[in-house]
């Protein structure tokens, strides 16, 4: 057989050896493939148990497995008096999931929820059919498994403003003891804890990374090294979800590491489709679910219910169960439970990419033996530029008012595509959605320069959104009305961040180096003259995207705070058992990438349960 393989490969022939050890050398690869991702990474799936026996009494039933439901379930079974049923509507990552450059290898598949906003217009243009795509994630770890790993707690200012809004006890002081406690490293084999690794990314790009540096020195910006409290003005490396190489988020670093204990249950591929209350609504009495489209199953918790299946389905999971705006609800003849906003406060990060060609040192572009060594490298040894965002870890925080304070109003990711490197390119358009008439004007360009992409974020959106039922149908995809940029103010911070980037463009960093603003075609813009004002208004409305930061569906709020789904301590208003812990909580989104916030957010959530059921236990 292996003489047959190598006569058909190659026209010289082989005694043997050569052929053994090419069949070694295959092996081994696709061994080192399936090690990627091996299923002792994450939890059993408990689901045949279920078929076969039906489901046990839990003391708790959370719902989701996602950045903050992968974090409750492993603390609360930290007591082994308790008994609790984690529910997961997708299974384990893919082998993807692993390699820091391939976070939008996994967009359009199964293992997102691939949701789309409605069309909009002052937005998503330039995007596949003119509409900003909403990636949320579907198994474990949720979108904390396929997000870019960037460990982001926001700026003090954050929490301060929900505290003077009336979030009482969520002040900076208040979680900063939460975000320590979810990277603190615990526990060894014997008796494993959850906590999320935090290490700087290895170092790659440093040509490109040093005309960054350099450019922000000549203006005087400050280059910050240590940057994991704050989001202050300034450049920096920050730190990534990783460990090794690989990400290890909340998924594997919570729920995947506890997963042995007896006291927790796992369902995969199973869907909640309803939220059951009693009467009078002050309690769930239980929840339905749906496990691998055909089984179905009804199960009760004794104490509590916490759900955290994400901005989206959260929202969209209460509003089938009856919970949400009175007349949205009648509209679609849903008995109405409790009238609260839920689905009022929807936000994100919008983003608007700008594209630079950098023409030195495209004499040597990447080649095809790179590439391949490159896999070999990660495969083997996880190490290499695979094991790495490289430039994307640069991150920069600007004020673009000028007003002399250390809080931004703008966030850029940078990510860097060498010369002829047209597979990377792709995967970053098709995973942003970015239609084919750009993707051309890009790929014309990668021929014969490098590519850099600084994507420029609002910090601070003004634009809010609305999630809304599309049925009473649990498997039809929601409303969402996301109105990015639909308030001025928000595209006027994108044409205020001209400002930085002409000048960063001016600066001899970038001159020497040839470091020049792409110009792609738009009939649109074209009518206006190249970086004016009007023109980056009508720039800004085509490419613009969605940054996947989807925060305050069912928003926390004080006790006099009508627009409140929540209170402080992450209860349904008016429900007694269920309590919220993810995104869909957070009150305005903070200056950050929003997976250490919602980490955050789920170790508080587990504390308020513990502290309530300790305390009626010693009672």
């Amino acid at each position: 057989m292996l003489d047959t393989l190598s006569n058909a490969q190659c026209p010289g022939r082989s005694v043997g050896v050569f052929d053994s050890f090419a069949f070694r050398l295959i092996q081994a690869v696709l061994a080192a493939q399936c090690a990627l991702s091996p299923p002792e990474f994450w939890p059993p799936d408990y689901g045949d148990q279920a078929i076969l026996h039906g489901l046990d009494k839990y003391d708790f039933v959370v719902i989701g497995a996602g950045s903050g439901g992968s974090v409750v379930p492993s603390r609360l079974t930290e007591n082994p008096n308790w008994k609790v049923l984690v529910l997961e509507e997708g299974g384990d990552p893919p082998q993807e999931s692993e390699a820091p450059p391939f976070m939008f290898t996994m967009a359009q598949t199964n293992y997102s929820n691939n949701y789309y906003a409605e069309p909009s217009e002052v937005a998503c243009w330039a995007l596949k059919n003119r509409q900003c795509y909403m990636l949320t994630g579907k198994m474990i770890g949720g979108t904390g498994s396929m997000n870019g790993m960037i460990y982001i707690r926001g700026n003090s200012h954050d929490y301060d403003g929900w505290l003077e809004d009336g979030n009482d006890g969520w002040g900076w002081e208040d979680v900063l003891p939460y975000f320590e406690k979810s990277v603190r490293p615990v526990g060894n084999d014997t008796h494993p804890q959850g906590y999320v690794a935090l290490n700087h990314y290895a170092s790659f790009d440093e040509d490109i990374k040093r005309i960054i540096r350099r450019a922000a020195d000549e203006l005087k910006i400050p280059i910050v090294r240590e940057f994991i409290e704050n989001s202050e003005v300034g450049y920096t490396d920050v730190y990534g979800t990783v460990l090794n190489g690989h990400r290890m988020g909340s998924g594997k670093g919570h729920l995947g590491k506890v997963s042995k204990r007896p006291n927790l249950h796992v369902m995969k591929n199973t869907k909640v489709t309803k939220l059951n209350f009693e009467k009078n609504g002050k309690r769930v009495k239980s929840i339905s679910l749906l496990l691998r489209g055909k089984y179905w199953f009804t199960v009760r918790a004794k104490k509590e219910y916490v759900l955290s299946a994400g901005t989206i389905n959260s929202g969209n999971l209460l509003l089938l169960s009856g919970v949400g705006p009175k007349l949205d609800l009648q509209e679609l003849k849903i008995p109405v439970i409790h009238d609260l906003p839920v689905g009022k406060n929807l936000q994100d990060h919008v983003g608007v990419p700008l594209f630079y060609a950098i023409q030195k040192g495209t004499a040597m572009p990447i080649t095809e033996q790179q590439k391949l060594d490159n896999i070999y490298n990660y495969l083997f040894h996880s190490n290499g530029p695979l094991s790495s965002l490289g430039l994307t870890a640069t991150t920069g925080f600007i004020d673009t008012k000028n007003r002399g304070t250390t809080t931004p109003t703008i966030e850029m990711h940078q990510l860097f595509f060498r010369c002829q490197d047209h597979d990377g390119l792709r995967i970053f358009l098709e995973g942003m959605s970015y239609n084919d008439e750009v993707s051309r004007n890009l790929h014309n360009v990668i021929k014969t320069a490098h590519v850099m992409v600084v994507l420029t974020s609002i910090a601070h959106p003004k634009s809010v959104g609305q999630l809304k039922l599309r049925s009473r149908n649990f498997q039809d995809h929601p409303i969402i009305i996301a109105n990015l940029l639909k308030i001025d103010d928000d595209i006027e911070t994108f044409v205020r961040s001209r400002i930085h980037h002409d000048r960063m463009e001016r600066t001899n960093a970038f001159v020497e180096n040839e470091v020049n603003l792409l110009h792609i075609p738009i009939k649109e813009c074209d009518r206006y003259e190249f970086k004016t004002e009007r023109y980056w208004r009508c720039y800004t409305k085509y490419f613009s995207t969605a940054l996947y930061h989807l925060v305050g569906t069912v928003k926390m709020g004080g006790k006099n705070d009508k627009t409140a789904c929540v209170n402080t301590r992450l209860q349904l208003l008016g429900v007694d058992n269920l309590r919220l812990a993810d995104a869909s909580i957070m009150p305005k989104i903070p200056t950050a990438n929003t997976n250490a916030p919602t980490i955050m957010i789920a170790e508080r959530a587990a504390d308020f349960i513990k502290q309530r059921w300790s305390r009626m236990n010693v009672l």
